[in-house]
C-alpha cells in the first residue's frame, strides 16, 4: 500500500493536477476540476484506502479481489477503493492512478483540455 506521502508525490507528478484536502482529511486530486484519485480512511477509521476512477473492464473485475470494493457513493461512476489487503505494490497503484487520470482527462471538455495544455 502506498503511504499518503507516496500517493501525493505520484499524483503531483502528473501534469496539471490540483490538490485539496476535504471530507474530513481526504487527500483529493483533480485534473480540470474533476476528481481522479482520493486517499482517505476506511469507514471504520483504522485503515487507509485509495479510491480512483476505473475503466469499465477494471470496474467489473477489481471488486471481486480481496481488499477492493466498489467505492461508496462513487460506484455508479465506476470508482473502486483499495486497501492494503489487496497487496498491491507501488507500480500497480501508479498504473491504475494514471489510468484514472487519463480517463478523467479524456472526458474534460475540449476547451478545458486546451486551457490546461496552453498553461
Amino acid at each position: 500500500m502506498l503511504t499518503r506521502e507516496q500517493f501525493e508525490d505520484y499524483c503531483f507528478s502528473l501534469p496539471h493536477t490540483t490538490h485539496v484536502v476535504q471530507w474530513g482529511n481526504a487527500s483529493v486530486f483533480k485534473i480540470g476540476g474533476k476528481i481522479f484519485a482520493i486517499y482517505s480512511r476506511w469507514d471504520d477509521g483504522d485503515r487507509d484506502i485509495i479510491s480512483f476512477k476505473a475503466s469499465d473492464q477494471s470496474f467489473a473485475i477489481l471488486p471481486t479481489q480481496d481488499g477492493i470494493q466498489a467505492a461508496k457513493y462513487l460506484a455508479r461512476a465506476k470508482w473502486v477503493q483499495v486497501s492494503d489487503e489487496a497487496g498491491w505494490d507501488a507500480e500497480t497503484f501508479h498504473a491504475y492512478i494514471k489510468n484514472a487520470y487519463d480517463l478523467i482527462y479524456a472526458k474534460l471538455p475540449k476547451k478545458v483540455r486546451t486551457a490546461l495544455e496552453e498553461g
